[in-house]
């Protein structure tokens, strides 16, 4: 709480991530930095882009602070549903992580040219979850959104 009987909100994140796995162990790695944090997650680009534009069954979907995004996903690949996102100016300043298992030097470029803001690999254990995390709620974009809460 903050001063005044407020209540701070938490780090509204949007996870477009295929892998119930993947998405567990990240919102454990979140609460092992004891990151307030609210998780909304979507399997594919296209139930993505609904979120963000709160199309349909997203009509009361919240603006998410961050959106971390696996590239690998179903029916939109992450680069497009990129492409697609940064094309509108009311989404393009959300900051997006790229998390994926893709590491290859083609893919980091492409997801640097459309303006993300870290591309990681994904690791495989928990400890790695939270050092990628720890990386991820430090990035200056980040912590001003964390600092406004």
């Amino acid at each position: 709480m903050e001063p005044g009987g407020k209540r701070r909100r938490g780090l509204e994140i949007l996870m477009v991530e295929d892998n119930p796995a993947d998405v567990g162990l990240t919102i454990e790695a979140l609460d092992e930095e004891g990151v307030r944090h609210h998780v909304s997650v979507v399997e594919d680009g296209f139930e993505a882009l609904a979120f963000l534009h709160r199309d349909k069954a997203f009509a009361d979907a919240p603006r998410p602070d961050l959106i971390l995004l696996d590239l690998n996903i179903p029916k939109m690949q992450g680069h497009v549903f990129l492409g697609e996102m940064r094309k509108d100016p009311d989404l393009r300043e959300i900051p997006v992580i790229v998390f994926s298992a893709s590491d290859a030097p083609l893919d980091k470029a492409r997801s640097y040219a459309l303006n993300v803001d870290l591309h990681v690999k994904k690791p495989m254990d928990l400890g790695e979850f939270t050092a990628i995390v720890k990386e991820i709620v430090n990035l200056p974009a980040i912590r001003r959104v964390r600092r406004a809460q």
